[in-house]
């Protein structure tokens, strides 16, 4: 029984602020992670109660074949495209880190400006090396898509290259410190 990959800790993280709770609705969930055996099958297991209803909660990803190493605040993944999340849902997550990035003080912009940009690079990932627009493989879940219906022309190289430059410009003023967010919860 093979389960989706989780490159590493934030993207799992990610993943699990996607899925808010089927009975309530709420993300707010502390999880615990633990290596299991499933059927012979290694994964990560996170698991928590929600804090909104009670409800058990319980996720299974599988684990990469090579080990991405964090390299700052947040590392998602190493070269390969995500199996958790779609370029859709990277653009979604990228807009309204930016959005709360404007309102917010010099250090969680600083957070929330680095989330939007690493989310825009791994929208890049799901790009064959010529090509110049997303494929349509790489959009499956529901937000996913109504992101993509919403402007197609979003999808493309050349706006991704200048929402990423965009991005940067920003957190040049706002730099991210070591810890701050994800002591904050963030990823």
């Amino acid at each position: 029984m093979p389960f989706a990959v989780a490159r590493t800790r934030d993207e799992a993280h990610l993943y699990l602020d996607l899925h808010p709770c089927e009975d309530c609705g709420s993300v707010d969930t502390a999880w615990d992670s633990a290596l299991v055996n499933v059927g012979g099958e290694l994964a990560n297991r996170y698991a928590g109660t929600c804090a909104g209803c009670g409800r058990p909660r319980e996720y299974l990803f599988g684990l990469p074949e090579r080990e991405v190493a964090p390299v700052g605040f947040p590392t998602f993944g190493g070269p390969e495209p995500s199996q958790l999340v779609d370029a859709g849902q990277w653009l979604w997550v990228a807009d309204l880190s930016a959005e709360s990035a404007a309102t917010a003080d010099p250090e969680e912009a600083g957070g929330a400006l680095a989330i939007a940009s690493a989310a825009v690079e791994e929208i890049v990932k799901f790009m064959d090396a010529r090509a110049e627009r997303v494929p349509e493989r790489a959009f499956w879940s529901e937000i996913g898509r109504r992101v993509r219906d919403q402007d197609p022309g979003r999808f493309t190289r050349a706006r991704l290259a200048e929402l990423r430059e965009t991005l940067s410009r920003r957190a040049a003023g706002n730099p991210v410190r070591p810890g701050t967010a994800r002591e904050r919860g963030v990823g």
